[in-house]
């Protein structure tokens, strides 16, 4: 077990750095915002409003993600992709949409972050100069945020922890120098102010809009369980919970004590702060923002990485520039989140025009993992009652929200929607098309082709293509071989080798899964090789390939030598040449339109993606592509043509 995950003072100091950054800057925004839905607000409001900020915290971050789902761990992997994983193992095909929409929904959420906490903190900058040049100094920042991930962050992650625990103590103790400005925020510990004000206020909905901003990082405490584990964010999340309350209780005194204060560009998180203290507070505001940011986006790095695994998303090309575990650095991804938070920034040019976009997104997120977490809990043997209870009590609280968040469209909310949305749809035609394709997949019995296969490798006629030829395979059964393959090997020009290869990938649903297994269908000529690899793990074929041909000399089950005498006498081990087969959706299928469709979309979209050769790390100086048609029919048989003219 890692320092990380083991509870100790640097597991806990760590986990201070990698997971509460987004819920930890979230005072930045969401007391200025809960005062910015009315200009008219009176002390019940602010007391109200505080009390569901409290009650909102200890329901939806303590009860249901740190008490609940940090149990549902996928091998100590966390996050709702790994939660999908655990509960589709029951038969329930349906539900990849939920997790396609949560995933997809986390991404636009990770777009989002960045821009309007890097805003918000630069913003803070009015307090101590006219007219402060927010947008040049945020797009600065993002572009050293995102420039800064190609060289990993295991060196500068070091100081994340101590970083964190100044930001929250800063937080705990300014919040606490300021309650004694109003005595009467200790009310917000009554959930009856709550309640009241989402009955006496028309506008309730504007209110939980602005509240859910605080708990926005929740599903951060999830994702990161493989990181830093359960004790850990467990023990952490108490100190980091007190330490948010008192800030929120200082900003609600401060408010109560100052009516009317809150307007235009005064910020309530920047207001409780000593004048000669301002300056110290936005350079660390500007520090837990990139903290936030950087987190979000190695996550996304991480939840894109799981989906290219589980046939969520094309083969991307992933990058390790670290010795760190986990930490991967995917281009791509990279360019579209700095795209994506540049874009934000030059849309909405403040803060305050940021936050109708931000929150929607999370709140289907969160939605999704109830659902899934509800299946979880039935899967462990929990009561259906229990099952029910749960998700009618979390489902109740976050289609509130949603709809809350809903109101915020118009205002903003579109924009992470249609992200979100993007990703979605990528998310759900791959995954149709990998399952189409898959059904038209044709399969023989490997044993029934064992006789001729040996006597094509026996052959003398046939000119050798190789020492050792290996099939890149679909199958998981070692008895079945697709039928291309047969025909490659047999048909299309006869390959003759003195050793044959299917090699197996079978993606698993633990992350961390590496293994194979070895069928000998024909000793020391022909092997089943079966690789199984967890959803975290990078798919290195050849390395792996190369380990098991030595584990196989030496058990003697092999001889790898060349069979050309010249070569044979000074040991030297014969070539290896891959082939994989690449199926082509054709024209002229006689398919469904719905398939023909998503097919369709499938062929564009692999172009976004690597090929299967970069993808699981072939080499491609002896890899060789034979593309072959993949034609799909219905059930409706086509017409036949008739001869004339007789």
């Amino acid at each position: 077990m890692s320092l990380t995950k083991k509870i100790s003072a640097l597991g806990l100091l760590i986990t201070l750095g990698i997971v509460f950054g987004d819920i930890g800057t979230s005072p930045l925004y969401v007391m200025k915002t809960i005062c910015h839905v009315t200009p008219d607000y009176g002390p019940d409001f602010i007391i109200g409003a505080v009390s569901l900020v409290i009650w909102t915290l200890t329901l939806q971050t303590t009860v249901k993600y740190v008490l609940i789902a940090l149990r549902a761990d996928n091998k100590g992997e966390g996050g709702i992709l790994a939660l999908y994983s655990l509960v589709r193992k029951g038969g329930r095909r349906w539900l990849y949409i939920f997790a396609a929409i949560g995933a997809s929904a986390l991404i636009a959420d990770g777009v989002i972050t960045p821009a309007i906490t890097v805003t918000t903190s630069i913003e803070g900058l009015a307090a101590i100069m006219p007219d402060p040049p927010v947008i040049p100094i945020t797009l600065a920042i993002i572009v050293l945020i995102f420039l800064a991930q190609q060289f990993g962050t295991s060196a500068i992650g070091r100081c994340f922890g101590p970083f964190m625990l100044a930001w929250f103590l800063m937080l705990g103790v300014l919040g606490l120098c300021n309650i004694g400005l109003d005595g009467s925020i200790m009310k917000a510990f009554n959930p009856y102010y709550a309640v009241r004000i989402l009955i006496d206020y028309p506008g309730w909905f504007l209110i939980l809009g602005a509240v859910f901003l605080c708990t926005t990082g929740a599903e951060a405490l999830y994702s990161d369980l493989g990181h830093c584990g359960r004790w850990n964010i467990s023990a952490a999340w108490l100190f980091v919970k007190i330490m948010l309350i008192l800030n929120y209780l200082g900003q609600g005194a401060w408010i109560l004590a100052n009516p009317g204060a809150v307007t235009g560009p005064v910020n309530p998180f920047y207001a409780i702060m000593p004048q000669w203290f301002v300056l110290v507070g936005i350079v660390m505001s500007v520090g837990a923002s990139v903290i936030a940011s950087q987190a979000l986006i190695s996550g996304s790095f991480t939840i894109f990485s799981e989906a290219m695994n589980i046939d969520f998303w094309p083969r991307l090309r992933i990058k390790y520039p670290s010795t760190v575990r986990g930490q991967l650095y995917i281009p791509s991804v990279n360019l579209f989140l700095f795209v994506g938070c540049v874009l934000t920034v030059l849309i909405f040019q403040n803060s305050a025009n940021m936050e109708g976009a931000y929150g929607l997104a999370i709140t289907v997120t969160m939605l999704v993992t109830t659902v899934l977490l509800a299946l979880w809990l039935r899967q462990k043997g929990a009561r259906l009652w229990v099952a029910w209870a749960f998700f009618c009590f979390f489902a109740l609280i976050e289609g509130t929200f949603l709809c809350a968040n809903l109101f915020k469209f118009a205002h903003g909310g579109w924009y992470t929607v249609l992200i979100g949305g993007a990703i979605a749809l990528v998310v759900i035609v791959w995954y149709n098309a990998r399952n189409i394709r898959r059904r038209y997949f044709r399969y023989d019995n490997v044993e029934d082709y064992l006789k001729l296969i040996a006597g094509i490798s026996d052959d003398s006629e046939i000119p050798k293509y190789a020492s050792n030829v290996v099939y890149i395979s679909n199958s998981e059964d070692s008895r079945l071989i697709e039928s291309k393959i047969l025909y490659s090997i047999i048909r299309k020009h006869p390959k003759r080798a003195d050793h044959y290869w299917l090699l197996r990938i079978i993606y698993t649903d633990d992350p961390e899964t590496l293994e194979y297994t070895v069928d000998t269908l024909i000793p020391n000529k022909f092997f089943s090789i079966g690789i199984r690899i967890g959803f975290r793990v990078e798919p290195r074929v050849t390395l792996y390939l190369r380990q098991i041909v030595e584990d196989l000399v030496k058990e003697g089950a092999l001889d790898l030598r060349s069979c050309y005498p010249a070569l044979r006498i000074e040991g030297i081990p014969g070539d290896f040449h891959f082939t994989v087969i690449h199926r082509v959706f054709s024209p002229a299928s006689n398919c469904r339109s719905s398939e023909r469709f998503v097919m369709t979309l499938y062929e564009r979209l692999r172009r976004i993606g690597l090929d299967t050769t970069s993808a699981l790390g072939l080499d491609t100086s002896n890899t060789t592509v034979e593309s072959v048609p993949l034609i799909l029919s219905s059930k409706h048989t086509p017409p036949r043509i008739k001869r004339v003219g007789i």
